[in-house]
């Protein structure tokens, strides 16, 4: 018998594999296969790579597929016949490690499945701040009844329409993202690492990663929405951001370690910027010493963008259940990862 391994017990509710998931999954097993699931609680935070539990150890010593929130290294060590390992998780950084690099194991992530919640998160986002949702709600805490934000001379209030974006990451999230943005009258600029793939739906036009300190002054929304790398690494730093007109806002929705948070929490104590939308950062938990905590215009939420309990299991599973036919047939997986570009 061939065998999938399921680790996706995950401890927070909201990434847990449901019984309906878990049916799913049975009923697309081809015939030969044997489906082990793993009832020990896993954790579903981030690329994975987080200590394994003894039962997922015991189980995977067999298993020919691996289907878990990343796959940690002590784990993929105790594979004696993995062939292919499937991540419920978007991010592959913490899977990289030298054995997997080494091997001919398959990686496939689950990149686009987080698109739509992770785009409404950002277009809410930008809207907060362009309609001054922050202003409003300071002065609903205070009990006060004040135009004069929103229509004195001061006033950043603006309409989508009105704003060039610049989405460096054009993949399944950042096209959604553009598509979002797109929707409100915005003019959106994709960076994407092969320009010559074409303009991906909801976008003006298309650069490569050499074309946006070209494109940033211009940009009065920067969504940062591509993955982990050594190459991306403090990709907006002190000197990008100095680039960003003066009013603009920035959007971190790929990895804390995109972005120089010290530069970044600078530029908004000083007024530069209008605000920022952050679901990632640098250091997780954010300490609560952190600057950004103080900070009225930026909109900081705890790496949930992509939370939806309803809809992520009918996407990952229709992505799984796809590849797992594909597997057995022999032909091209989707969202297979190229480990040594890192995505």
């Amino acid at each position: 018998m061939r065998v999938l391994t399921v680790d996706l017990a995950a401890t927070s509710r909201n990434w847990s594999l449901t019984a309906e998931g878990r049916a799913r999954i049975l009923d697309a097993a081809p015939e030969g296969w044997t489906v082990s699931f793993v009832e020990a609680p896993t954790v579903s935070d981030g690329d994975g790579g987080k200590p394994p539990s003894a039962e997922a150890v015991g189980a995977i010593r067999d298993a020919e597929v691996y289907f878990g929130f990343g796959i940690a290294r002590p784990l993929f060590k105790e594979a004696r016949a993995l062939r292919w390992v499937h991540s419920a998780a978007a991010g592959v950084g913490a899977v990289l490690f030298p054995e997997m690099l080494e091997s001919d194991v398959v990686l496939t992530n689950s990149a686009g499945i987080h698109a739509p919640p992770i785009a409404q998160h950002v277009v809410g986002g930008v809207l907060y701040l362009l309609r001054s949702f922050d202003v409003a709600v300071e002065l609903h805490r205070a009990g006060r009844w004040d135009k004069q934000p929103f229509v004195g001379d001061d006033s950043t209030v603006r309409e989508l329409g009105d704003c060039h974006v610049l989405v460096i990451g054009a993949g399944g999230l950042g096209t959604a993202i553009g598509r979002g943005l797109a929707h409100f009258g915005a003019e959106c600029v994709a960076v994407r690492r092969r320009p010559e793939l074409g303009v991906p739906a909801g976008f003006a036009r298309v650069v490569g990663p050499d074309g946006i300190d070209a494109e940033l002054p211009r940009a009065d929304v920067v969504v940062l929405a591509t993955p982990a790398t050594p190459a991306t690494r403090l990709l907006f730093d002190r000197r990008r951001l100095a680039l960003v007109p003066r009013g603009g806002i920035v959007v971190n929705v790929g990895r804390g370690n995109l972005v120089d948070e010290s530069a970044l929490i600078e530029a908004l104590e000083a007024g530069r910027l209008r605000g920022a939308v952050l679901d990632v950062f640098q250091e997780e938990p954010l300490a609560s010493t952190s600057r950004l905590w103080q900070l009225r215009q930026v909109l900081l939420t705890p790496h949930v963008s992509a939370v939806s309990p309803r809809r992520f299991w009918q996407r990952q599973l229709d992505l799984f259940t796809d590849n797992w036919s594909r597997w057995v047939a022999g032909q091209p997986l989707r969202n297979t990862v190229d480990k040594r570009a890192g995505y």
